[in-house]
């Protein structure tokens, strides 16, 4: 039998990256998994259920062949808003016309065009902006009937068949998840994904709606794509657990200005919640065609690093672009170079959230000032929920932390986590036991050799999660 391939990353922000036509190949999956993706996400706004078992059949055999724990993100689509066809498949709105939005099926031409959303009519009022194909066209609804909208264009431009529609003012009564979507969280729980990418969540309620479903066979992601969901971000995030930041769709009903201070504001929040949280779309962008990128792309991945997300991810990138394998190694290089450089740090220990009023916040906390002071090669949490070792990444340590858990799913979840390298290894069910076990795996993965210190925490009684009460310094050998 083969010796095990070991795997240690050089940086602790991980790579989440998409799978498609470009990357769903065994020997494409391996590589992209070498140069540095932790997580691997599944668009099911594109492929069939055939598509994605098949993926998900490659990548954990991946993770067999490693012995190393792979995340799958499941992104189900969310409902898709779009005007319908035209006559001749396109016309150009002249900013200042009048145009119509209806219910009436037939096709389109310059001054109307279906709308097969009653929602939208009913939800929208005078004075409503209306954004089509992705805010490209601009509409201002100016009257408002049971059955139609007449709208003024305020942008003008070409219009195709089933553009985008986007209403960014409104809270539209819209379920995040439609039948699709049940349909592929239905398929995607039963193939063991780990987390479950929430589209068009406007309120906590949809994220609420998700959990039910879900049951605790994954993690929900929530995806911050929609202003209205700003709104209620701190309710949001406490009912996630986990988060993306997904700049694409939020751009568009954003002004371009607002989205970074949008992307600062959740990555904060979701660091003070001890939430991981992903930061998304258009990246690496032009890496789609070119075998390098801007150097403004590689400033917005180091942002994102500084600014202290958990993970980064590649979409088109990855997905469907000429250069997949390099799109993962430049963003493994920028990552890797941003932790080594001492502003880094100094901006990570300086933003460090205040701990809550909890044992297991104060282990946690306890364990990275202990790591600091005596140069400890690791932080090993012992975690059977994977909440020990988010607690302990939350702190930021400047060592890594090992995450020791008897859950392969748990294993999994960590994926997204940052700084955390996962181990399944069997339950303890004693102290003495758990620094022994802790020394021999640090050593076994490579992050602490013989005479080296580590910081051990763990929960007493054994076995029960959300009982982090003990730490101890031990050394290796």
């Amino acid at each position: 039998m083969p010796a095990r391939q070991k795997l240690r990353r050089r940086r602790r922000t991980k790579i989440v990256s998409t799978i498609g036509p470009a990357s769903s190949t065994p020997e494409m999956l391996g590589r992209l998994f070498q140069l540095g993706a932790d997580v691997f996400r599944l668009n099911f706004s594109h492929g069939t259920h055939e598509d994605h078992a098949e993926r998900i059949r490659m990548i954990r055999e991946l993770e067999e062949r490693f012995e190393h724990p792979i995340g799958i993100l499941a992104d189900v689509q969310g409902p898709k808003l779009r005007v319908g066809q035209f006559q001749g498949g396109r016309v150009h709105l002249q900013t200042g016309q009048k145009f119509r939005l209806d219910l009436d099926p037939t096709p389109g031409n310059v001054r109307r065009v279906a709308l097969p959303h009653p929602e939208i009519i009913h939800a929208a009022a005078i004075g409503t902006s209306l954004l089509l194909d992705d805010g490209k066209l601009k509409l201002r609804v100016a009257h408002q009937r049971e059955d139609h909208l007449d709208t003024e264009v305020v942008v003008g431009g070409p219009l195709s068949d089933r553009k985008g529609v986007n209403v960014p003012e409104v809270v539209l009564p819209i379920p995040a998840l439609t039948d699709k979507d049940r349909e592929d969280l239905a398929f995607a729980l039963a193939h063991g994904v780990d987390y479950i990418g929430l589209s068009f969540v406007q309120r906590p309620e949809d994220v609420e709606e998700a959990k039910r479903l879900v049951g605790g066979r994954a993690w929900i992601m929530t995806k911050m794509e929609k202003p209205q969901a700003l709104e209620h971000l701190e309710e949001i995030v406490r009912l996630s657990d986990a988060v993306m930041v997904a700049r694409g769709d939020l751009g568009v009903e954003l002004p371009p200005e607002e989205v970074p201070l949008a992307q600062k504001r959740i990555v904060r929040l979701a660091r003070q919640s001890g939430k991981p949280v992903v930061v998304a779309t258009q990246m690496l962008e032009s890496m789609i065609t070119a075998p390098a990128p801007t150097r403004a792309e590689a400033s917005d991945v180091a942002t994102a690093v500084f600014d202290g997300a958990d993970a980064v991810m590649l979409s088109a990138e990855t997905a469907a672009g000429q250069f997949p394998a390099e799109a993962v190694n430049m963003m493994d290089r920028i990552v890797a170079r941003v932790e080594q450089d001492a502003g880094w740090r100094a901006i990570t220990d300086a933003s460090r959230a205040a701990p809550e009023h909890s044992s297991a916040d104060a282990i946690a906390v306890a364990a990275q000032q202990v790591a600091h002071t005596i140069g400890a090669r690791a932080i090993v949490a012992f975690t059977a929920s994977g909440a020990t070792a988010l607690r302990a990444a939350r702190e930021r340590p400047d060592c890594p932390v090992l995450g020791l858990t008897p859950h392969l799913g748990t294993a999994r979840k960590l994926a997204v986590a940052w700084g955390v390298h996962a181990v399944v290894t069997p339950d303890v069910v004693s102290l003495t036991e758990t620094v022994r076990r802790a020394s021999r795996i640090a050593e076994d993965e490579g992050f602490a050799a013989g005479g080296e210190e580590i910081v051990v925490i763990a929960g007493i009684p054994f076995g029960q999660s959300g009982t982090t009460n003990t730490l101890r310094v031990a050394r290796v050998g």
